[in-house]
């Protein structure tokens, strides 16, 4: 965006005012490092006392670096919360509507921008493949500078992804494949290379586990993510208690991260108390450090200067809005993010998924009688009370979660559509859309379970291990 004062501030978010201020303040330290003429550095400063001025009007507040305006903030106790909104943070998603949450409005609240039809095109005009499912139904809704990675890949210059999974459980769910589906398809359209780490120790750090349990959740977690598909030579797979103390360049990057964000900003960010254990206040900076290659050197031949992509859910935001911020004062690029929506329950999106309720979704551990059962008792039905007001009425796909699953499995785009419109019409009855989404899961979830068992420790151990990858940077 450009610096002129002419600019409509007033059409800008509280977050894109934040980040405007924050640019601005970089361009002025650049100019007085690099000893510009008196005048430039003195319109730059004006600039930014403007804009910091806008940004205290808009916000009732004054501009702290690293510190995002107090309404956007998302926190884990909930007091940032008001009564009609959704609450949003990297360890609880609660939303009241039926509908799930209100992803418009997130996209506000956290000054993100929306993938809209334009975007869609240019990435499909950029790969020359029809974009994925995910993308045309807004599986996957917002970004950040992905308009700057497609710039890049058009100069020919490359770029690289970066997902994660936290380990919490031995066995996965259908939702957690979510990214690992997007990322692959990703990897394979822009032809570039995929790290992702297993933050093992930040569920030994939040969760009532031992160290080794985390350990061994990561190396069957990878498992799953393997049997994804994913190409050995393309792709590393870590473990942070493993990778931390094997590299010194992912350490560095941890401790220049650790050394520019203070404790009231990772307070303020996550919403960590006062009672909170040191691991959980300095974990943040070990999930920023792979936004930057420089933590890769054996992938990127030492070079600091390739962006990063990290497809994600959204509630993984608020990492990546500090890891942005941190990014300029420690030389490195900032990386550009993908969000998706959140996968629901079973039981309704107002409802809480957890591994430690096997109802609440489906698992890649589920047998064909598991699931059929699990869904035909527990999927929560946008149909009407009885099949008269069914046939009369219609049923609701905004909150029908056979429907939603169907959204998120079935690829075929004219099939999706009769079905919605026969649903919403009462021709088809929720008893038989459910029967349309057990013979949709059942094979999905079958073929992921043979792929998972040609997956041998020996090949776990091949991703795991740091390694030149098949490219040339």
């Amino acid at each position: 965006m450009a610096d002129s004062p002419n600019c409509d501030l007033k059409s800008l978010s509280p977050l894109q005012l934040f980040e405007r201020v924050t640019e601005q303040g970089e361009k002025v330290r650049a100019l007085k490092a690099g000893k510009a003429p008196k005048d430039e550095i003195d319109a730059a400063v004006r600039m930014l006392l403007s804009l910091k001025l806008s940004y205290k009007t808009t916000t009732g507040q004054d501009y702290q670096a690293g510190l995002p305006p107090k309404d956007l903030v998302l926190i884990n106790n909930g007091t940032a919360k008001e009564e009609d909104e959704d609450l949003v943070d990297p360890w609880n998603v609660q939303t009241s509507n039926a509908k799930g949450v209100d992803y418009d409005k997130l996209i506000v609240r956290f000054g993100s921008s929306k993938i809209d039809t334009d975007l869609i095109n240019r990435i499909e005009r950029a790969t020359g493949q029809k974009p994925h499912h995910f993308l045309r139904r807004g599986i996957f809704f917002s970004h950040r500078d992905m308009d700057q990675v497609l710039d890049a890949y058009e100069n020919k210059k490359s770029f690289y992804l970066y997902t994660g999974r936290g380990p919490s459980s031995q066995a996965m769910h259908v939702g957690h494949l979510i990214p690992f589906m997007f990322t692959k398809w990703l990897q394979e359209v822009f032809d570039v290379p995929l790290v992702i780490q297993l933050t093992d120790d930040e569920k030994y750090l939040w969760k009532d586990m031992t160290i080794e349990k985390a350990y061994e959740y990561a190396k069957e977690n990878a498992k799953d993510i393997i049997a994804c598909g994913f190409d050995v030579n393309k792709t590393f797979i870590f473990s942070d208690l493993d990778y931390l103390g094997a590299s010194p360049g992912f350490y560095k990057n941890i401790v220049k991260v650790q050394k520019h964000v203070t404790f009231n900003q990772v307070k303020g960010i996550f919403g960590f108390t006062d009672s909170d254990c040191i691991g959980k206040i300095s974990f943040p900076a070990i999930q920023a450090a792979p936004s930057f290659s420089s933590s890769f050197p054996q992938i990127f031949n030492g070079k600091d200067n390739i962006q990063c992509l990290i497809p994600c859910a959204i509630d993984q935001d608020p990492y990546f809005r500090m890891t942005r911020d941190v990014a300029p004062r420690i030389g490195q690029p900032k990386p550009a993010l993908l969000h998706s929506v959140f996968f629901p329950a079973l039981q309704g999106a107002q409802t809480k998924m957890s591994a430690s309720d096997p109802n609440s979704s489906i698992f890649l551990t589920d047998t064909p009688k598991q699931i059929k059962t699990k869904i035909n008792k527990h999927a929560f039905s946008g149909g009407r009370d009885t099949i008269e007001e069914h046939r009369k009425y219609g049923g609701n796909c905004d909150v029908d979660v056979s429907f939603m699953y169907l959204t998120f499995f079935l690829e075929d785009d004219d099939r999706l559509e009769q079905l919605k419109q026969a649903y919403t019409s009462g021709e088809l009855l929720t008893g038989e859309l459910k029967k349309v989404l057990i013979e949709t899961m059942q094979p999905l979830v079958a073929a992921h379970q043979e792929r998972r068992k040609q997956v041998t420790d020996e090949i776990v151990k091949q991703f795991m291990t740091p390694r030149k990858l098949a490219f040339e940077f």
